[in-house]
């Protein structure tokens, strides 16, 4: 399996080894052990929920810093996320983000709002295919897509095909750059994504070798929020290509609600998406056209890496959208008698890696592994207490049977087997109901 690089870090410094993010994981992807947080790359989805309820932010993002970025020498175009227009109370009209953006030292600016416009109408176009399996999910959330990729393998084929739009701003915005200035040196010619979460940093990491990836750096919103605070007033203001549809994508319902289609659901934080797609694995779910999914609450306004209070933030958006057209960016009408999407927009890289499955090996290894993994678990007390550094007792099962962690581990069998041995009643646990000893399996 391809190592993922996450953009999601623990800091075993800061770590006390507490259950917080243990918890809360939604893919188990956290143990502790020898007292600190360890992350399993191959479960990690770069959710942040272990940033958001780490009470000693032993947790961070990792992202590009703007002191990174060569003003002087490279053409830097600017990708500002829709939600970038949500953070700021003295932002009145939307023209004035791009204008501030150009003081901030970047040579163009190309808003992601504009080709989330562009998105809607390709998707329209994919949905016109009648041999496109039905629901359609969006794959413009990195969480969801990986989560679907570890947790739900055989809704894979419902994946939209669709570069997001941040994807596309980098190609049109890097295509508009060279048409526009042809002594322009490519390679000079660079790409910054100001992002709202860490998720999208780990897609941009992850571009398997030989694919094109159009974005060089990802910035975060909480940055760039106190550079542009104090040139919204005073600055130029360069116009704005967007309209309603591609700000109403900074929050939940405005990438499917876009589509004028009325079959179709939205879901928001990642508990409410588990259930969601667990509903549509197992044909309870409605028949649906498209259904778009969001880790974090209130969509993307959401983010971890964003400053505003999401609902404060997705007010101030719907506010922006009152004045705006529905939409300035609109395919040609004759691409609509096509229904074709241009391949090259048809590209899904985090498909590529594979399930982080516990079950490995062939059917008869698998089988044995599972009656293993259910003879530990039967054994277990089943309260779920964490405190042998697994999120639950199954979790803790499968650890053993692993081999990574050993059943005397189970706090609560230590526990009643210190008791028999104070008052002689027998030697404890581990052998007794496994017929394993108590270093494991």
């Amino acid at each position: 399996m391809i190592l993922y690089k996450h953009s999601v870090v623990s800091d075993g410094e800061k770590c006390t080894g507490c259950t917080h993010c243990l918890r809360h994981c939604p893919t188990e992807a956290i143990r502790i052990r020898g007292g600190k947080a360890v992350i399993d790359s191959a479960r990690c989805i770069d959710c942040s929920e272990c940033i958001r309820v780490c009470p000693h932010k032993a947790k961070s993002a990792d992202f590009d810093a703007l002191a990174e970025l060569d003003f002087a020498n490279d053409y830097i175009i600017a990708l500002p996320d829709p939600t970038l227009y949500g953070q700021f109370p003295q932002l009145r009209d939307v023209d004035a983000l791009p204008g501030a953006l150009l003081s901030v030292g970047f040579s163009d600016v190309y808003e992601v709002a504009k080709a989330a416009e562009l998105h809607t109408e390709y998707t329209r176009l994919y949905l016109q295919q009648p041999t496109v399996a039905r629901p359609v999910l969006s794959s413009n959330c990195p969480v969801i897509v990986r989560l679907i990729s570890l947790r739900f393998p055989l809704l894979r084929d419902r994946l939209l095909p669709l570069a997001p739009p941040m994807e596309l701003a980098a190609k049109f915005a890097r295509e508009r750059a060279l048409f526009a200035h042809p002594d322009l040196d490519p390679a000079r010619v660079k790409t910054a994504f100001i992002s709202p979460c860490p998720a999208r940093v780990s897609w941009v990491k992850n571009t398997p070798e030989g694919k094109v990836q159009d974005i060089d750096y990802v910035l975060s919103v909480r940055e760039l929020f106190f550079r542009l605070r104090p040139l919204l007033t005073g600055t130029e203001d360069r116009p704005s290509e967007v309209g309603k549809i591609g700000l109403g994508w900074a929050a939940s319902h405005g990438e499917a609600s876009a589509l004028m289609n009325d079959c179709y659901l939205a879901a928001d934080g990642i508990e409410n998406v588990t259930r969601v797609l667990d509903n549509i694995e197992t044909g309870s779910m409605p028949d649906l056209e498209f259904v778009e999914l969001r880790a974090c609450h209130a969509g993307c306004v959401g983010g971890l890496l964003n400053v505003e209070n999401p609902y404060i933030a997705r007010v101030r958006l719907n506010t922006l959208r009152r004045l705006l057209p529905v939409s300035r960016n609109r395919l040609p009408r004759e691409a609509y008698g096509t229904a074709q999407v241009p391949q090259e927009l048809l590209t899904m890289w985090p498909m590529d890696f594979s399930t982080a499955d516990v079950l490995a090996g062939d059917r008869k290894s698998r089988l044995e592994m599972m009656a293993k993994i259910n003879r530990i678990a039967a054994t277990l007390p089943g309260r779920d207490c964490g405190g042998c550094g697994a999120p639950n007792c199954r979790a803790f099962a499968q650890d053993v049977a692993r081999g990574e962690a050993k059943a005397s581990d189970c706090v609560v069998f230590m526990k009643e087997r210190l008791e028999r041995l104070l008052t002689g009643e027998g030697s404890g646990i581990g052998a007794q109901g496994t017929g394993e000893s108590d270093d494991g399996i």
